[in-house]
């Protein structure tokens, strides 16, 4: 879980989340939105992948992203139990 949350206290990251929130996306219409170097494009996608937050599939010499959903809940829903937020019965 802390590789999600590393992964999300970047604002790139989470751009990169909200895009892919959308729909899918190439590696290439990603950085378009970014006005950032590719290697640091890559390091995000990288550590996006490693927190398993995206998962990148490869169709010739394309890598098309996708957001990993169940992930993000997850670390939403232990964020909301550390601050007693989550599940409330009444």
């Amino acid at each position: 879980m802390n590789q999600v949350y590393r992964a999300l206290s970047d604002p790139t990251r989470r751009r990169i989340l909200q895009l892919l929130r959308e729909r899918d996306l190439t590696a290439g219409e990603l950085a378009g939105h970014f006005d950032l170097a590719k290697p640091t494009i890559s390091g995000h996608f990288a550590v996006l992948k490693e927190a398993d937050l995206i998962q990148g599939y490869r169709k010739g010499t394309t890598i098309t992203y996708r957001l990993n959903v169940s992930v993000l809940e997850e670390a939403l829903m232990a964020l909301l139990e550390v601050f007693g937020l989550g599940d409330r019965h009444e």
